[in-house]
């Protein structure tokens, strides 16, 4: 990088152009490229990083400069990171689409309860609802039902519990109060038919397994006395 004519820059100075350039860098700034920009002494360079580190530790920041890989870079406090990751898992939390969400309510208020029971609540075919549940870890196979055929019987997780922010089951509002919460967690109307409709072709992955469950309760399902 070519040197050009500059006026004499003081310490406080140096700092502040430091702090502008660390600021706009994503990755580390050696301190060769900063003399070439700044045009000053490396050591005038050092002493400015040094005290900009103690200025931010001083004041406990929510910013510090690190020395990585031979440079200087500015990140995130250390002491803020379950902050951060907090942050991060709310943004990539996957929402659910409305049919997901009255699967979900009808089994936790049911649980534990089969599939076909489930269906009859409903009205609707629920093979690719159930198996973006359970791939979601929401819903989890717990034993079987003690009639003619077996069928699964599918209760809620501990995950489930940390998606809607529960401690524990008995913690589980009224099913009105539940749908409206559940209600925020929902996308659009346009985005939850589009997710739907993936939902229900998402199946085959887990095809036979859900056929022969399916013809296994269509077949020796007894009718609740």
């Amino acid at each position: 990088m070519e040197k050009q004519e500059s006026l004499p820059l003081d310490k406080n100075k140096i700092k502040s152009i430091a702090e502008s350039l660390l600021f706009v860098n994503e990755k580390p700034i050696e301190i060769e490229e900063l003399n070439e920009i700044l045009n000053v002494e490396k050591k005038a360079i050092e002493e400015a990083l040094e005290e900009l580190i103690t200025d931010y530790t001083n004041r406990a920041s929510g910013i510090s400069i690190v020395k990585v890989a031979g440079g200087f870079q500015m990140c995130s406090s250390p002491e803020n990171e379950m902050w951060i990751k907090k942050m991060y898992r709310e943004r990539g939390k996957q929402k659910l689409s409305v049919p997901s969400l009255e699967t979900l309510a009808i089994i936790s208020y049911k649980q534990p309860i089969t599939r076909m029971e489930i269906e009859s609540i409903r009205g609707v075919n629920i093979d690719g609802v159930m198996k973006h549940l359970t791939d979601l870890g929401l819903i989890k196979i717990e034993g079987r039902k003690e009639v003619p055929g077996r069928p699964f019987l599918y209760v809620t997780t501990r995950k489930f519990l940390e998606y809607f922010g529960l401690n524990a089951l008995k913690d589980l509002p009224k099913l009105e109060e539940f749908m409206i919460l559940a209600s925020k967690e929902a996308i659009t109307e346009t985005n939850a038919e589009a997710n739907a409709a993936v939902e229900n072709n998402t199946q085959s992955a887990d095809s036979k397994t859900v056929l022969e469950e399916k013809t296994l309760e269509k077949n020796n399902t007894v009718p609740n006395g």
